[in-house]
């Protein structure tokens, strides 16, 4: 379902107007009579597994790293070694 309100109505209604969006509906903003912007859920599970296999080809450009690599890592910058 699409919600449409104007500019002043967002502008005091903007935390219940982002509950319906969290609900799952979108928000029309208009200024006058002409829509100017929209509000929508943004899907999170996408965005993560998107990032997930930006990672994934990422690590395939480099070669493995080791377990001594990590420990390395691990212990960079640490006073004690």
């Amino acid at each position: 379902m699409t919600i449409e309100v104007k500019v002043a109505q967002a502008k005091t209604h903007l935390s219940q107007l982002l509950s319906k969006v969290e609900a799952g509906e979108d928000v029309i903003i208009s200024r006058g009579n002409e829509p100017i912007a929209r509000l929508v859920r943004i899907d999170g599970r996408s965005e993560r597994i998107a990032a997930i296999e930006a990672l994934r080809m990422e690590r395939k450009r480099h070669k493995p790293v080791t377990s001594e690599e990590i420990l390395e890592f691990r212990d960079e910058g640490r006073r004690w070694k």
